[in-house]
């Protein structure tokens, strides 16, 4: 039986339009890119009636795509206020760091240890992507960032693609997006160093070096967030 992999959300394409619920679902992928990309900053007001003719969706549905938000903690539900984009800070940059170290991490062992020749071909495929608009990103093109944004979750969605674990997946996910907020938010590509890093990670893969590769990864993890926090300014103290 194939291996099955899990879509993050932000990535992931609305289901077809069959009425009702399709249209719920592709307002709640379109809110919460909208909050990872920064297009809603960090503390921001979500009115609802703004926000209901902005994205063409009813209130009550309003409401429900926005209590699923706050469970990933991206939306506070302020009672009566109504809701507003959850707030940044260090503290949460530094333990989404960890907590995306971990999981990531432990999918790679899983992921190595079962990988076939269809993994392989994911890696190849995504570092292939992956490595074209880091070309043009180097070159000065950054209207592809957004791309990058995809390209980069591809290549390490690719990785860990055979756990075998769906819930492991979206947890990743999850993390991984609410990780890649701070970098929009800090707008800033990171250069060589994080092509220099995919590199590495794509070679050793192909190795299946699980130990290399999760010394990679939590390099290149932390260093992200040290390039975020020398970037500051947009970060409350807490």
């Amino acid at each position: 039986m194939a291996k099955k992999t899990v879509k993050p959300d932000l990535l992931a394409a609305p289901p077809e339009n069959e009425a009702g619920q399709s249209v719920s679902e592709s307002v709640f992928h379109k809110l919460r890119e909208d909050i990872i990309l920064g297009i809603l900053p960090p503390g921001s007001k979500i009115k609802l009636e703004q926000a209901r003719q902005r994205y063409s969706v009813s209130v009550s549905s309003l409401r429900e795509i926005l209590y699923r938000l706050t469970a990933e903690n991206l939306v506070i539900a302020e009672g009566q206020r109504g809701f507003e984009v959850s707030p940044v800070s260090r503290q949460e940059l530094m333990e989404l760091a960890d907590l995306r170290i971990v999981l990531e991490c432990h999918a790679i062992d899983l992921s190595f240890a079962a990988g076939d020749l269809e993994w392989e071909g994911r890696i190849v495929a995504a570092h292939h992507k992956l490595a074209a608009i880091e070309r043009r990103l180097l070159a000065g093109d950054t209207a592809r960032t957004i791309d990058w944004v995809r390209a980069d979750w591809e290549f390490h969605q690719a990785i860990v693609s055979a756990c075998n674990s769906a819930t492991l997946m979206q947890s990743l996910s999850s993390v991984f997006d609410r990780f890649l907020r701070y970098h929009m938010l800090a707008e800033s590509f990171r250069g060589r160093a994080v092509v220099d890093d995919h590199k590495m990670l794509f070679d050793i893969a192909l190795r299946k070096d699980a130990g290399a590769a999760k010394d990679i990864v939590e390099q290149h993890v932390k260093s992200g967030a040290q390039h975020i926090l020398q970037r500051q300014g947009f970060l409350s103290a807490k």
